[in-house]
């Protein structure tokens, strides 16, 4: 079974039609190197998202670890050109670290959708995976770690960009991390991930609209503005890696247009069934919650995660998604999600003042 995945590839033999093909993709170097910290991350907040604690090492033997399935799928949609890229790498430091200080489950799940090209898309998808595995802090701090690589991913566009302004474009990023039994989801822009949980969904992330309270105030204190929407009357997105061309959003210094993810993390425990990465034209038509309930039937019919991908896209496109579409699956365990039965409370039954009186009446009459 491959193991590292990119276009519209999946876990399974199957192979869709890829419609990603033939783009211009960047490679990343096969030079292995310890990587620098990015400046903005050092002394500062990770950030204002509260992370759950994880366990101790000592734990670690009485933590339950997930099995891992996963499957996904795209479609152009609507669209006259795809600009979407994804990545599924059940064990993705086999590939950038030729030692790793620790055995079990380093998964990498991710979903970039770009605008204005596809090359923002490519170079995030081909680069973030591996400064993350690279950096001499992963796993022991996985949270900067990821963050660090998400701005290192940034400027090694702007970089690029500098040498070719045929690359100019920009991405949202979402990137699942799942190692040993913890879930870490880093989230710049409008791309969402959203955990089932016994049926209920969880969300993993907060999208970054210009219009948010949270992202307008970060706007607004980075000298920029939303105008019907739009940051800077330009983006309809708060947060993006790359971007660099566009005037007045992005310098090295900063700007309104950021490049830090927002990270949530969660233990996974023997409640989660599956995680549901997407791109926003997913979640245009679908709430979280529906998302979740239609991906359980599907996989309590096949328990297949490519499969409940592709269904996830084609309901999409029958709800008349206007944009291109990706989605990722990731099961936890090996069985299909159980059916739920909701229990039985008690019943509490009452009586009207009205009916008191009638019943009072029918109780004289036979005393009489």
């Amino acid at each position: 079974m491959e193991d590292n995945k990119f276009g519209n590839e999946s876990s399974s033999n199957s192979k869709p039609p890829n419609p990603l093909a033939g783009g211009h993709r960047l490679v990343a170097s096969a030079t292995k190197k310890s990587l620098v910290r990015h400046p903005s991350l050092v002394r500062t907040k990770l950030s204002d998202v509260s992370l759950e604690p994880r366990a101790a090492t000592g734990d670690l033997a009485t933590e339950y670890l997930p099995i891992l399935r996963s499957g996904a799928w795209a479609d152009i949609g609507s669209r006259s050109s795809m600009e979407d890229v994804y990545v599924c790498t059940n064990n993705f430091m086999s590939h950038y670290r030729s030692t790793i200080s620790n055995e079990g489950t380093h998964a990498f799940y991710g979903v970039f959708d770009g605008h204005g090209g596809k090359h923002a898309a490519d170079f995030a998808c081909n680069h973030l995976p591996r400064f993350i595995a690279e950096d001499e802090d992963f796993p022991r701090q996985i949270d900067r770690a990821i963050s660090s690589a998400f701005l290192q991913t940034d400027t090694a566009f702007a970089e690029a960009c500098t040498l070719d302004a045929d690359l100019a474009s920009g991405t949202t990023a979402l990137a699942a991390l799942v190692i040993g039994s913890s879930l870490v989801v880093a989230n710049a822009g409008d791309c969402r991930a959203v955990l089932c949980r016994r049926g209920k969904a969880i969300e993993m992330s907060r999208d970054h609209k210009p219009g948010c309270f949270r992202e307008k105030e970060r706007i607004e204190a980075s000298g920029g503005y939303v105008y019907d929407g739009y940051l800077n009357g330009q983006l309809n997105v708060a947060r993006a890696i790359g971007d660099w061309h566009l005037e007045g959003l992005k310098s090295i210094d900063g700007g309104p247009l950021s490049g830090k993810p927002e990270l949530m993390s969660t233990r996974i425990t023997e409640e989660d069934e599956f995680l549901i990465i997407g791109c926003d034209g997913i979640w245009d038509v679908f709430m979280s919650q529906n998302a979740v309930d239609f991906a359980r039937r599907r996989l309590q019919e096949h328990n297949n995660p490519v499969m409940c991908s592709k269904d996830l896209v084609d309901e999409a496109l029958k709800r008349k998604s206007g944009d291109n579409l990706s989605v990722i699956v990731v099961c936890f365990q090996k069985q299909p999600p159980p059916n739920l039965v909701a229990p039985r409370g008690r019943v509490h039954r009452s009586i009207s003042a009205e009916g008191l009186k009638e019943l009072q009446g029918f109780l004289d009459t036979l005393k009489d």
